[in-house]
């Protein structure tokens, strides 16, 4: 879907023209994927309210049917109360059972919080995270110098004062790996529902998160089969009013809902919106020179070709984490 194919670069490129045809690839390929080569009877789907992960809860429906799909939301204590209401609202639309298993305790058991809470004190002495909410974030500055991404972390008091320092790197990693302990177990919930079941689990990632490396190695990384993972995020909403999505989850903007204050996937990871994200990363995966992509854009050659650099970066240093196990 991604080939250019020598076509010329333009804004509606990444249009889908026929949307129910590429439904009924993926359903297609799911079932024989699911059923034939897994020899599995159906799907378990982590649902989280967000746009991705409902789009795959409605084609694990229509490939299987409701009654071969379970949705699992996995809340802990810095989940957002939206979530839960809007992953129910699109397992009522489509028919399919839910269960709910809150993590919060299992990740006190690995101590995430701790290890978490640790490192932003390191920063912030003052931090406390029955006063304080807080975020790790990306300078939007680095996108277009060439430069690598700066890392900030943000504390939120209960009056909704913040503070932001740059986040030094041991910090940011300890911050990171102690959060992922979050996406980890969600995997492992996922997997003994779908043993108990003799079901698959369906991955729920999208193009660039899968590309740029925006998801957890053997946490929300972990899956059996992927059926979007071939689709930008505006491909993904396209498919959701195909697929009868609730508009409310078609309107919500995405969220990380991993840290405790409040942050969407723009501030934390990707620095752009995604209607211009996907056409840049298009013309990024498909060789366009950039100055037949800059008036496109309406942007200079030199931001393109930034942008370019920094997308690079990404899928260089995001290597390690598509990678399979190292066997010899």
């Amino acid at each position: 879907m991604s080939s250019r194919k020598n076509k010329p670069f333009r804004k509606d490129i990444l249009v889908i023209q026929d949307i129910k045809a590429e439904c009924d690839n993926i359903v297609n390929g799911l079932r024989n994927n699911v059923l034939y080569t897994l020899n599995r009877s159906g799907g378990v789907v982590g649902i989280s309210g967000g746009i991705d992960s409902s789009v795959c809860l409605a084609l694990a429906a229509k490939t299987f049917g409701p009654e071969k799909v379970l949705g699992i939301m996995m809340p802990e204590k810095d989940s957002s109360g939206d979530s839960a209401k809007f992953a129910q609202k699109l397992a009522d639309t489509f028919l399919v059972k839910t269960i709910t298993e809150n993590i919060t305790e299992s990740l006190k058991g690995f101590g995430c919080y701790d290890r978490r809470d640790e490192a932003v004190q390191k920063v912030f002495p003052e931090y406390d995270p029955d006063h304080y909410k807080m975020k790790i974030g990306v300078r939007n500055s680095g996108l277009l110098t060439n430069l690598p991404p700066l890392f900030t972390v943000t504390i939120i008091d209960n009056d909704g004062n913040e503070k932001s320092k740059r986040l030094p790197a041991a910090e940011l990693r300890q911050i990171v790996a102690a959060s992922n302990f979050k996406q980890r177990s969600r995997m492992s919930m996922l997997y003994y529902h779908a043993e108990r079941l003799h079901y698959a689990v369906i991955g729920t990632p999208n193009k660039h998160e899968v590309a740029q490396g925006f998801f957890v190695k053997y946490g929300d990384g972990g899956a059996d089969v992927m059926p979007i993972a071939h689709l930008y995020k505006t491909q993904v909403y396209q498919l959701a009013g195909h697929l009868g999505v609730p508009q409310e989850i078609i309107d919500r903007i995405p969220t990380t809902d991993t840290y405790s204050a409040e942050q969407t996937q723009e501030e934390f990871f990707y620095q752009l919106p995604f209607a211009q994200m996907d056409l840049l990363w298009f013309a990024f995966e498909n060789d366009y020179d950039p100055s037949e992509v800059a008036p496109v854009m309406e942007m200079s050659v030199s931001e393109v070709k930034s942008i370019f650099v920094n997308f690079e970066r990404k899928k260089t240093t995001t290597e390690y984490l598509r990678m399979m196990p190292i066997k010899d």
